[in-house]
C-alpha cells in the first residue's frame, strides 16, 4: 500500500462540510494531514461541480463516494449524472435501510435492484459497491449464507464489487482478513475502521487506526492481493477534535503500515 493510495471518508469531517466554504477550508486541513485522496460523503447541499473543483483545488484526488440507498437503486440515472459531474468513477450503496432482514422476498427484491443498478452505472464506466454495516452478517432465511454472503453470490461480480468496512465486519462477527480474501477481484475500495472495547461501558467503540485490536498489517496485505485500489479512513465518531483523530490514524499508517 502506498501512502498516496491511503483516503479519508468525509462522513468522519461531517460537520465541517456543511457549506462550500467550510467544505474547502476541511480540503486544505485534510491536504496539510497527509492525505492526498477523499471519499465525499456527509457533505452538505453543494453542488457536484463545486465539489470536484474544491478537492482538486486542494490538491487532492476524489476517489469515491456514497450516494443515497434509494436513489442508487430507483434514480440510477441521476447519480450516473452526480457523478459524472463529480468526475468520479467509485461510489458504493451505503445502508440497506428499511430492508425487513427477516423477509426472504425483500431480500431478494434488494439484491435484484442492487445488480440492476450496477449494470446500469457499469455501462456508463461507473463502479457499483457495497458497503457493510453490522445487519449484514444476519443469516438470510431459508440458507446458510450471511446477507453479506448472499449479496456477492447473487450479483454479477462485473456488477457489485465490495466495500467492506472492517470495524462493521468484526461487529457483525466476520473475519476481515477473510473478506479480504473473498473479494478477491472484487475489491477497489475497503474502510479501515479500528475497533477496540470500552470496559467501563461493556462495549465495543470506534478509535483511531492503531489505538485498536484490528489486524490491519495483515487485512491490508490481503487486500492488496485482491486487487485493492483505495484504503479509506473512517471513524463513525471521536472523542474530541475529529482532524485530531485523521491525523493520529494517518501519522499510525504512514509509519506502520505503509509497504
Amino acid at each position: 500500500m502506498k501512502i498516496s493510495q491511503v483516503a479519508i471518508q468525509l462522513y468522519t469531517l461531517r460537520d465541517f462540510c456543511k457549506t462550500a466554504a467550510e467544505f474547502a477550508e476541511t480540503c486544505k486541513k485534510v491536504r496539510a494531514i497527509g492525505y492526498e485522496a477523499v471519499q465525499v460523503s456527509g457533505v452538505g447541499p453543494i453542488p457536484p461541480e463545486e465539489i470536484a473543483q474544491i478537492v482538486k483545488d486542494a490538491g487532492l484526488v476524489l476517489c469515491a463516494t456514497h450516494e443515497p440507498a434509494v436513489k442508487i437503486l430507483d434514480e440510477t440515472d441521476a447519480v450516473i449524472e452526480r457523478l459524472n459531474k463529480l468526475g468520479c468513477k467509485l461510489t458504493a450503496y451505503p445502508h440497506p435501510a428499511g430492508v425487513d432482514f427477516s423477509d426472504r422476498a425483500q431480500i431478494d427484491t434488494l439484491v435484484q435492484k442492487l445488480d440492476a443498478a450496477g449494470a446500469k452505472m457499469r455501462a456508463a464506466g461507473i463502479t457499483l459497491g457495497y458497503h457493510n454495516h453490522g445487519i449484514e452478517f444476519v443469516k438470510v432465511p431459508g440458507t446458510d449464507q450471511t446477507f453479506f454472503e448472499y449479496v456477492f453470490a447473487n450479483t454479477k461480480p462485473e456488477n457489485i464489487v465490495g466495500e467492506p468496512d472492517t470495524y462493521w465486519v468484526q461487529y457483525g462477527g466476520g473475519d476481515n482478513v477473510e473478506w479480504a480474501q473473498k473479494l478477491k477481484g472484487r475489491l477497489p475500495f475497503i474502510h479501515l475502521k479500528d475497533y477496540t472495547f470500552n470496559a467501563a461501558e461493556n462495549k465495543p467503540m470506534f478509535c483511531e487506526i492503531g489505538a485498536g485490536n484490528l489486524p490491519f498489517k495483515r487485512i491490508i496485505a490481503e487486500a492488496e492481493k485482491s486487487g485493492c485500489e483505495w484504503f479509506i479512513v473512517e471513524q463513525d465518531s471521536c472523542p474530541g477534535d475529529p482532524f485530531v483523530s485523521i491525523k493520529q490514524s494517518f501519522d499510525y499508517i504512514k509509519a506502520n503500515l505503509v509497504g
